[in-house]
């Protein structure tokens, strides 16, 4: 990452866009103190809850053995208390026992995003957290964030999915090769990218390949 600047306030959901490889997954993991930055500083990232790409559950333990152990290693005060809560809140009671490895991909990414919402977080962090989730699922998934925000907390995300950034985040921030070459409310970006307010992705698109040859320039948040 190079010159990049973000700030993330009570109550807002922020997505994280560009082109594979732009530094979405870097930024994220930056802001959750899982890498560490080489210059510059992350405040206020301790205590975020992280949702990985990849689900970071042991396949011997079954979801519910896995958000117990992530609640001790948290050191909640009640971790047997907090895990039966968020199985509960997102959405996988069904599939609390069954062991971890026999899960399907979708069913896994579920239990991923429930361990990022243990102990309630001010500060949710997901990378590409719908990539494999069904329609059902995504729903449930943005209603659990929209309560993250409605009690003053915030979201940041990462997609591939351009339409969810216009239904689900308030602002967002364009990567290009490491570096923020945008960054501002969303219902502003179709209009500044050149497209039409009706085809989100088409203004995204617009503007990426007018920026990418000379994606020089910084954004703050």
């Amino acid at each position: 990452m190079r010159d990049v600047s973000l700030a993330v306030g009570p109550g807002e959901t922020v997505a994280l866009v560009g082109p594979n490889g732009a530094g979405k997954s870097t930024l994220l993991g930056l802001m959750a103190g899982a890498l560490s930055p080489s210059a510059g500083r992350v405040e206020g990232g301790a205590g975020a809850g992280y949702v990985p790409q990849r689900p970071a559950l042991y396949d011997r333990l079954t979801p519910r053995e896995n958000l117990r152990l992530f609640a001790r290693l948290d050191g909640l005060s009640d971790p047997d208390g907090a895990a039966e809560d968020v199985l509960r809140r997102a959405g996988v009671e069904e599939i609390a026992d069954r062991p971890s490895s026999a899960l399907s991909v979708g069913q896994r990414q579920r239990v991923n995003v429930a361990i990022g919402l243990l102990g309630d977080p001010r500060v949710v962090l997901l990378d590409e957290p719908t990539a494999s989730l069904d329609p059902r699922q995504r729903a449930l998934l943005w209603r659990l964030l929209a309560g993250v925000t409605t009690a003053g907390g915030a979201v940041v995300f990462t997609t591939q999915n351009v339409e969810e950034v216009r239904r689900h985040a308030d602002r967002l921030v364009v990567l290009h090769e490491g570096r923020a070459v945008h960054a501002g409310p969303v219902d502003e970006f179709a209009a500044l990218a050149g497209g039409a307010d009706e085809d989100f992705e088409l203004a995204f698109v617009q503007f990426l390949d007018r920026v990418a040859p000379t994606a020089t320039a910084d954004a703050a948040g």
